[in-house]
This record gives structure tokens, sequence and C-alpha cells, in this order.
């Protein structure tokens, strides 16, 4: 027989820190790389935030130094406009001591800026020096150093100044300084950045946890499903090669029957040539002529199955599918007639025209209808269609028998299985027609039949090049 053996697939183990899925491998490090970019990215958003909230928070705390001043400004200008004496040589009794109420230590402190004297005179008459706070002009607010602050006696951390600059007249041009530290501010900016980093930490190692759990166990997965990929592929394979060596067996069984069926064959066929001149009674006469056709007939069959057997190819002709189905059933009608069964047929006459060996799918042919009158009872109905559909030729064989299982019908095929009892079936009769059929470019197939009686055998053909569905 035409023996094609599937070609081998193997798979190896997985590659080290990847996993695979539909054949392409997916690294482990560049996930991981991915998932820390993208916690990388996340927390430097979350940090330019809060940075920026941080930043926003200072500018709206000098904001309110720089409107404390400006009221203390408009204060100590109205003071000063009652003053009738020289303040720029001696400070207005409670002058100062009036901004005393508004300093807290350690927080909050006010200097004046008095036309002609060096230096801030601090609420309690201290004179203190800052060059940063001696060189501001204009209004306005700004940030000042650690050291600045500490030198104005407040805390060694950022300070924000708020200024206000106002001309008394004859009193001269005065200044009024509002420095707060940003202690608090500050500190609190930076717990909020450290509960950020904290939070950011922890969700990142919640993240890379459970990712490493979900990419292992999604590992473990695929490579189950990669080990039962690889098993499924080679029990696939060593079903073909079993049922290849059952072909093998089969060619090697059927060539030896051949081969041992062609003697006796012979010797039939030559004793029916030589009754057939002697015969004088027409019946009988008949009766040679038809054992010399049938005889002749096996032998022609025969012949088909060595050539098939050998690799070699059918002898393919333009055959009328009508004519085909007619002469297997011809061929049969006789052991349905003993068997009691009724064969009916739907054999259309505008079929196209299919390519094959005649003598061999008629006895594909012959195989169904035969299977098909085993499979019933006395009395049983078996129908015969024939009909041309989407340029192929389906010959289908439906009996009302005892039916078959779907499991049964995907391995009728296979050689020497058979659902008959022991001694009346060989399980090589569907195989051989199966291998013929597929010698036609043709498909052979079983299933159920309707509402689950019974069974349904079909074969389809392609219709012959170049020929029409009414040739």
């Amino acid at each position: 027989m035409d023996l094609a053996l599937v070609d081998s697939r193997t798979a190896g183990a997985l590659p080290p820190r990847s996993v695979t899925r539909l054949g392409r491998p997916v690294r482990v490090p560049a996930i991981l790389a991915w998932m820390l970019l993208a916690i990388a990215t996340v927390t430097a958003l979350a940090y330019w935030d809060e940075e920026r909230e941080s930043t926003a928070a200072l500018d709206e705390f000098a904001q309110e130094q720089l409107t404390l001043a400006e009221s203390l400004t408009a204060s100590l200008e109205e003071r000063l406009r009652s003053f009738s004496g020289d303040a720029t040589r001696e400070p207005p009794g409670g002058l100062l001591a009036a901004i005393r109420s508004i300093e807290r230590p350690q927080a909050v402190r006010v200097f004046v800026q008095r036309p002609g004297i060096a230096g801030l005179a601090a609420s309690d008459g201290e004179m203190v020096r800052s060059r940063v706070l001696e060189a501001a002009t204009s209004a306005g607010s700004f940030r000042l150093s650690r050291e600045e602050a500490h030198a104005l006696g407040l805390p060694a951390r950022t300070a924000m100044a708020g200024t206000k600059a106002f001309d008394a007249g004859a009193q001269g041009r005065w200044a009024v300084f509002v420095v707060a530290t940003a202690r608090l501010e500050r500190d609190r900016g930076m717990r909020a950045r450290w509960r950020l980093v904290l939070g950011v930490l922890l969700a990142s190692g919640l993240v890379l946890g459970f990712g490493g759990l979900a990419m292992r166990t999604q590992r473990k997965e695929l490579e189950l499903g990669h080990e039962l990929e690889v098993t499924t592929i080679r029990n696939e394979r060593d079903e073909r090669l079993v049922r290849a060596d059952k072909l093998a067996t089969m060619g090697a069984l059927a060539t030896g029957i051949a081969h041992e069926v062609s003697t006796p064959l012979g010797v039939i066929l030559g004793r029916a040539e030589q009754l057939l001149p002697k015969q004088t009674d027409e019946r009988t006469k008949r009766a040679v002529e038809a054992i010399v056709q049938q005889t002749e007939r096996i032998h022609a069959v025969i012949r088909g199955f060595l050539a098939l057997a050998r690799g070699g190819q059918p002898t393919l002709a333009h055959c009328d599918p009508t004519r085909l189905a007619l002469a297997a059933v011809e061929l049969v009608e006789h052991r349905f007639d003993k068997a009691s069964v009724s064969l009916t047929t739907d054999i259309g006459t505008d079929a196209p025209k299919v390519l094959c060996d005649a003598r061999l799918f008629e006895q594909v042919l012959v195989n169904l209808l035969l299977n098909a009158c085993d499979a019933c009872e006395e009395g049983g109905k078996v129908h015969l269609t024939v009909r041309a559909e989407h340029g192929r030729v389906a010959f289908e064989v439906l009996d009302d028998g005892i039916g078959i299982a779907a499991a049964a019908a995907e391995r009728a095929t296979e050689p020497f299985f058979t659902t008959k009892p022991e001694g009346k079936g060989t399980g090589l009769g569907l195989a051989i027609a199966n291998e013929i059929v597929k010698h036609h470019s043709g498909s052979l197939a079983l299933r159920p039949g309707p509402n689950g009686r019974g069974t349904s055998a079909s074969v389809e053909l392609p219709a012959a090049a170049g020929d029409d569905d009414h040739d």
C-alpha cells in the first residue's frame, strides 16, 4: 500500500529564564525590566507632584509673610506720621515694641530698617546685620538660606521673608521685614516624601511579589502545556506509526493473498473457457460465461490491488458515476435478496464524470453496500444516493441497521478494526476501500445515521477537470 509517515517532531526543554507561548519565547528579565520601569515612572511622577505641592506650600507661606509685612508697614507708617521727634536718631518710645506681640520664639521675627542706620533693628532694640535683607529695596518675598536664618535668631532651616518699604516723609524711607522659619512646612513636606517613598516601595514590593508569583505560575502552566503538546504530538506520531505498520502488514498480506488466489483463479478460468464451447444449453452457457467474466474481473481487481501495494497509481479514466453505482448494485443484488434486505437507489443522471479506476472503485461501493446489508436485520432497508455538489461527486450508502458509535466510526478505516462478531469480519474491507479512495484524491467518512439509527457511509470524489454537470 502507499504509506505516508508523518515527520516526527521533537521538542526540547524550555530556554532558561524564559517561557514559550504559541512558539514565541518571552524573556523573564525583559518582563521584570518593564515592571521596574513602570514602577520608576510612577515613582518619579508621584515625587514630582509632591515636590510641586511642597513648593506651592512654601510660596503660600512666603505670601503670608509679605501680607504680614504690609500690615505692619501700614501700622508703623501711621505711628511715624504722628511722631514729631527724630526717629532716625532715637526710636520712638514703644514704636518697635508694638510689633513684639506678633513675634514667636524660634518661629517669626520682625525687623525694621531705619534711614541712615546701618543694620536692622529688632523689636527689642537689638541691631543685627543681614546682607540679603539690607539689599532688598522693593516689596516682595524671598527665601533665606539656613545660615542666614540662623544669623537672624531662627533655627538653622530654610526661612521665608516678606518685606515692605515705605516713605515716611520727614522721617525718611523705612522698611519692615517679617522673617519666619519654614521648618514646619519643610518637615511636613519631608514626611510626605518619605510616606510617598515608603508607599511606593511597599506597592512595588507587592507588585513584584505578586507579579513574580504570577509569572512563576504562568511559567509552570506553559511548561505543562508545552509538555502536554509534546506528549500529544508523540502520541499522534506513535498512532501514525502503528497505522503505517498495520498498512504495511495489510499490504504484505494482500500481496500474499493475491498471489495465492491468482493460481486457483487461473485454473477456474481455464476450465470455464474449456467448457464454454461445449455448452449447447443456452442457460448453462450463460452461467459459464458469467464464471469467465467474474473470474476475469477478480483478476483485474487483484492486479489493481497489487499495483497499489507496490506503490503504483491506479489507471484512471473518465467514468460515469451512474454506471459505477449501477454496476456495484448489480454485483450485490443477490446478497440483498438472500438477506431479505431491500436496496433502493437515487442515482441522478446529470452528475459530472470522475477520474477513477472503475473496477477498483466499484469494489469500494460493493464493500459499503455489503457492510450496510450485514448491519441490517431481515426486512431492513439500504439506500444508495449519488449526487453532485460543489465540484465533487458524493456516493452515500444509508442503512437502518444497528448503527455505529461515533468512536467506532472514527476507527472504522483502521486496518484490522471491526465491530462484526468474530469470524464474520477481518477489519480489512474498509481499510482497503479507504486506501483506494485516497489514491483517487477522494475521502471516505462514516457517521451515525439520522436520529441515531443506522449508519451513513459516504465517499466523495472530485469531478473530472473540464467536465460540466451535464456531460
